[in-house]
């Protein structure tokens, strides 16, 4: 009676969640993860390459840290420019005492700048060069070139110590321990407090979460050139939720805490204030908070006054203010409205050397971006970089009396990202416009770090046969070497091919023993999010694709709109549509593809993604069933109401107000008609996308007798690269998944 019961419950069940549609599931089949392995173990085949170039004071050297091929532990090195010798300084392990030991504060600012690698995470010059600072383990160390002498600073007990920073002069050195921030001199080897009372709820000198997040804003306070001051960063959580996250792994551990601004409730309420080092009372800067929650960005040196960027919570509205350091009054230099949003560019505004004015990047009158000359007042001078020229980034500037020139990122295929100099005759009467000398050539994604007015300065390029490699030029601009590398190198270079198809840039990746007879099932590989674009000519983006293609399949990807690159009216369509129009952009590039290349089998299409492109993911198999047959999705946003405010709303919109879109956007309500297989991937210890993501699609799914497979990663954050047992496991089982569920080629 138990067994017929049992049999009959088991026949209904599958007769709910059955897919007659879908291919008759394969025999499972192991795949080779060999080359995952060397993927994983080699954290995408990055260790052992220069990393973090910085250039001397003096221009006479280059440091930079570089771990082993083997082993994710960041030493420090020296390039000497003139000979092109290279030399290792200090490895970790000659300072530490034990293993390196690293506080849930540094793991979380680690996260937020994505970085994996163990030993130093970063190093900085004092004002000649001469000594450097070494934050490493909880502590920090400052190291001696001259001597080689490492000195050990005798900080306080209490708090973790985070953005050690010299002061102007080289005398002293301030960092945050715990929630306020201290100066440390190194004259007296005495610490003292600069900012009192600070607490988890109430932080002195720390970035909040969305700064850190969203802005690519890390540092919560700055010295005044002259160091006898500090701007810092009060920012008060109260009434900011506070979400968890435990490890059901370990259930005998206390869960972490983290304050989450969520769209629609209450964000972090931020003000910035100055104070003398030696102690005082503190003057506030003064603007209009309840209008501009967010302060973007805070710039204090010695070529201009003390500036902030505030943005509204829309973020539509963007002001520069300079501040008076005495009183806290603020003066507004300019504004940018957008309908949409006005999206953030680094390190500006940049003032040239005879305080006459100051470079910007801002927007034209159609909302398009350009590099503009602006008056000390902030009134528009002349454009520098047109628009057509799609800048992205001031990278440095030189201003002299007859030979004025900047340099700038950027460049109009969005495939591609170069490094121009533009001359600029005299900044203050003459600009010239149309004057730009392009430092890169080679078809591919290229950095630059400049030196002491632009000069020397090492550019990092990867192309589309060549992982990334970093070359020093000279002030004269003649090559000085490489900076070297020892890390292994893929065994084989993609076959990938992008170009534009239609209105899209693709990129297709064919198996390496491709079959022009044969019909492949097509694998969408998808981002599709705004301030990313995937489809770039660069190695490292189409390794693992290859890889995929290799166990039968084709890959293929596109860049939808809402993508940067293509001026503002391409970017600016995704807004307040995030769940329809990637996705149809997707479905349209990948038509266009299926049509040009008849190997591609357009009936057996599957999708996969990480993050937004997890959202993408998931997002097709539910809405396009009829075009994708399978899905993979890795930590998925299920529902937008759940991310973080300044992201979120930025694209979408606040809430109650826009709450249409924000359930238009949502995958909960389309669980009910999922069709497809579908494996949904998220690390339980994610605190960007929240494990609760998956688990309110999961539950959903479930109450609505949908069959699909849910994989949890026991402690692993959004960033699951950085275990790589789990990345190698992660492809392994994506590739057997959709080879089971479309099939081997035909």
């Amino acid at each position: 009676m138990k067994t017929t019961t049992f049999a009959l419950a088991l026949f209904l069940l599958v007769a709910v969640v059955a897919r007659p549609a879908d291919p008759a599931p394969l025999p499972g089949k192991a795949v080779d993860t060999s080359f995952l392995k060397k993927f994983a173990e080699t954290r995408r085949f990055m260790l052992g390459r220069p990393q973090n170039p910085k250039i001397a004071p003096d221009g006479k050297t280059v440091l930079f840290l570089r771990a082993e091929a083997d082993k994710p532990m960041l030493k420090l090195f020296e390039f000497e420019i003139a000979s092109g010798k290279t030399k290792e300084l200090l490895a970790p392990d000659a300072i530490l005492k034990g293993k390196e030991n690293l506080t849930p504060e540094e793991k979380a600012r680690r996260e937020r700048m994505r970085l994996s690698a163990g030993g130093f995470a970063d190093f900085h010059f004092d004002k000649d060069g001469k000594n450097v600072l070494l934050p490493l383990s909880g502590k920090l160390f400052v190291f001696d070139r001259a001597t080689a002498k490492v000195t050990e600073l005798k900080t306080g007990e209490g708090g973790a110590l985070v953005d050690p920073k010299w002061s102007p002069d080289g005398k002293k050195i301030a960092y945050v321990r715990g929630f306020d921030v201290y100066v440390y001199d190194l004259a007296t080897h005495k610490e003292s407090p600069v900012t009192k009372g600070g607490t988890a709820t109430k932080t002195h000198g720390l970035a909040e979460f969305v700064a850190q997040e969203e802005m690519g804003r890390f540092a919560g306070y700055w010295w005044s050139p002259d160091g006898k001051h500090i701007a810092y960063e009060e920012a008060d959580h109260t009434g900011v939720e506070v979400w968890y996250v435990a490890d059901p792994l370990k259930p005998e551990q206390k869960p972490s805490e983290q304050f989450y601004p969520r769209p629609g409730k209450k964000n972090v309420s931020v003000r910035l204030g100055i104070i003398p080092i030696e102690g005082g009372e503190t003057v506030w800067v003064e603007w209009d908070t309840k209008e501009y929650e967010y302060m973007a960005a805070v710039r204090w040196d010695e070529l201009g006054p003390l500036t902030i960027q505030v943005q509204d919570r829309k973020q539509q509205k963007l002001l520069l203010l300079s501040a008076d350091t005495k009183t806290g009054k603020t003066k507004k230099l300019l504004e940018e409205k957008d309908a949409a949003w006005i999206n953030l560019v680094p390190d500006v505004p940049k003032y040239n050397g005879n305080l006459s004015g100051f470079v910007w990047v801002g927007a034209d009158k159609d909302g398009e971006t350009e590099i503009q000359l602006r008056e000390m007042n902030g009134g528009f001078q002349s454009v520098l970089v047109p628009a057509k020229q799609r800048p992205e980034a001031v990278l440095g500037m030189h201003s002299a009396r007859f030979d004025s020139f900047l340099m700038y990122a950027g460049g109009p295929d969005p495939t591609q990202r170069h490094i121009y100099r533009h001359k600029t005759g005299n900044l203050l009467v003459n600009p010239e416009s149309d004057k730009d000398t392009a430092l890169t050539t080679e078809p591919g994604v290229h950095n630059a770090v400049f030196g002491k007015f632009t000069g020397p300065y090492v550019i990092t390029s990867t192309t589309i046969k060549a992982m990334p490699k970093s070359i020093v030029f000279n002030r004269e601009g003649a090559k000085a070497g490489e900076l070297p590398s020892v890390a292994v190198e893929p065994e084989f270079s993609p076959n990938v091919k992008i170009e534009k198809v239609g209105d899209y840039y693709t990129a297709i990746v064919r198996p390496k023993d491709f079959d022009a007879k044969k019909k492949y099932p097509v694998l969408l590989d998808v981002y599709g999010g705004p301030k990313h674009l995937h489809v770039v000519q660069t190695m490292r983006n189409w390794l693992v694709p290859q890889w995929l293609a290799d166990q039968g399949f084709i890959v293929v990807a596109v860049d939808n709109r809402g993508t940067p690159g293509r001026g503002a009216k391409w970017e600016r369509a995704i807004y307040q549509k995030f769940g329809t129009v990637p996705l149809e952009d997707q479905v349209k590039g990948l038509q266009l593809l299926c049509d040009k290349f008849p190997e591609l089998d357009k009936d057996r299409v599957g999708i996969v993604g990480w993050s937004f492109g997890g959202y993408m993911a998931a997002n097709g198999v539910l809405r396009k069933p009829d075009i994708f047959k399978a899905a993979v999705a890795g930590a998925p946003v299920t529902d937008w109401e759940d991310y973080d405010t300044h992201y979120t709303e930025r694209y979408m919109g606040l809430l109650p107000e826009s709450k249409k879109q924000y359930d238009e956007a949502s995958l909960i309500p389309l669980a009910k008609d999922l069709k497809r297989p579908l494996l949904l991937v998220h690390g339980t210890a994610d605190d960007n996308v929240y494990y609760r993501h998956t688990l309110k699609l999961s539950d959903a799914l479930f109450r609505a007798g949908k069959d699909f497979e849910s994989l949890p990663l026991p402690g692993v954050t959004h960033m699951y690269t950085s275990d790589p047992l789990v990345m190698e496991r992660l492809w392994a089982k994506t590739a057997t998944f959709f080879k089971t569920h479309l099939g081997e080629p035909k």
